[in-house]
């Protein structure tokens, strides 16, 4: 399995990143059961499907996996609509791209685009609504959501593949969801937008302190790697802070970054 960063800017695109994006590939075979790559994308947010142009062509994406539905996460799936709509490139009719998120995604992204509910985005999209920890199979990918600590319903998603563990906290504060969502992970990555001691409201992110400290509570995990860090933030800082509690592998997310897990 392997991870491109393809977007981490936290909440808003900054000026090295768009929002929220990251590429996630696997082997696998097809339906006619020729080998192949699998390529799901987690999360599409504000400005991510330019970037995401220079790893692949998004129209062949195999799925779009969504954390919650705040702008920095979501929106550049309007882009990615038009262009499965009116692109004279590919296949036609062009088959419809799964997207799995929380409740209310099909309508969320109507009103982005002022679209009526229906049919809305249905016909370029196939929409699929999580339910809490309960596995999704996509190709090679076995998916499992889990709700998180966010103002609004949001899931941090484990994908497993290949006996490699991939762990995105998407938004979240401390909670106890991400000792099972983070358990033996490869590879957590960890929202850390706040910095302790500045950033005191509870209940929307975690800082790169408790990032690491859930990662040790966790148990398992290998590589930590932080990442939704805000434009005004000082990455230095973050780590500064998450070096109090872990001394393992880690990395802060920069676009275009790969791991191999």
């Amino acid at each position: 399995m392997r991870l491109t960063v393809v977007g981490c800017s936290g909440s808003v695109p900054g000026p090295q990143s768009p929002a929220s994006c990251y590429l996630v590939e696997a082997d696998g075979v097809g339906a006619d059961g020729a080998p192949r790559t699998w390529r799901i994308a987690l999360d599409l947010g504000s400005g991510a499907l330019g970037a995401l142009q220079r790893h692949l062509d998004p129209m062949t994406l195999d799925a779009v996996l969504l954390s919650h539905l705040h702008a920095d996460h979501c929106l550049d799936l309007c882009g990615l609509y038009v262009m499965l709509k009116h692109s004279p490139v590919g296949p036609q009719p062009r088959p419809r791209v799964p997207v799995w998120g929380p409740t209310g995604t099909a309508a969320r992204l109507a009103r982005a685009y002022d679209l009526s509910p229906e049919p809305g985005m249905n016909r370029e999209y196939e929409f699929a609504e999580w339910a809490d920890a309960q596995p999704v199979e996509i190709g090679p990918f076995t998916v499992t959501p889990m709700r998180v600590n966010h103002p609004v319903e949001a899931y941090g998603v484990r994908v497993e593949a290949g006996g490699a563990v991939l762990a995105y906290t998407g938004d979240t504060d401390a909670c106890e969801a991400l000792e099972s969502l983070c358990c033996n992970a490869s590879l957590m990555l960890a929202d850390a937008a706040f910095i302790d001691g500045r950033d005191e409201s509870k209940g929307i992110h975690l800082s790169g302190r408790r990032a690491a400290q859930a990662a040790l509570d966790a148990g398992g995990v290998q590589r930590l790697v932080l990442t939704h860090l805000p434009p005004w933030n000082d990455a230095a800082q973050v780590v500064e802070q998450a070096r109090e509690v872990w001394d393992g592998p880690l990395d802060v997310a920069e676009p275009g970054a790969t791991y191999d897990l």
